[in-house]
């Protein structure tokens, strides 16, 4: 089900809301009737895992060579 609320009631129970939104309940902000914002909640970030990737790149020797100058020139913005 998702919640409408106006821009008012937003500002005043944003934590009534957050709640909400994390009890999985879709919460839609609006100014004058018309939909502007939707809250929604995040995701936790996935446990990172230490070389998951070790042995399917591999970044050649030239990676490290200096670049050329013009191209030093346009990350410098010179």
């Amino acid at each position: 089900m998702t919640r409408v609320v106006n821009v008012h009631e937003a500002k005043t129970q944003l934590s009534r809301l957050l709640a909400q939104v994390e009890a999985g309940e879709d919460v839609v902000i609006a100014r004058r009737g018309e939909p502007v914002a939707r809250l929604v909640a995040c995701k936790p970030p996935g446990k990172r895992q230490p070389d998951v990737l070790k042995g399917t790149i591999a970044v050649p020797d030239s990676f490290f060579d200096p670049l050329p100058e013009e191209e030093l020139a346009a990350w410098e913005g010179r």
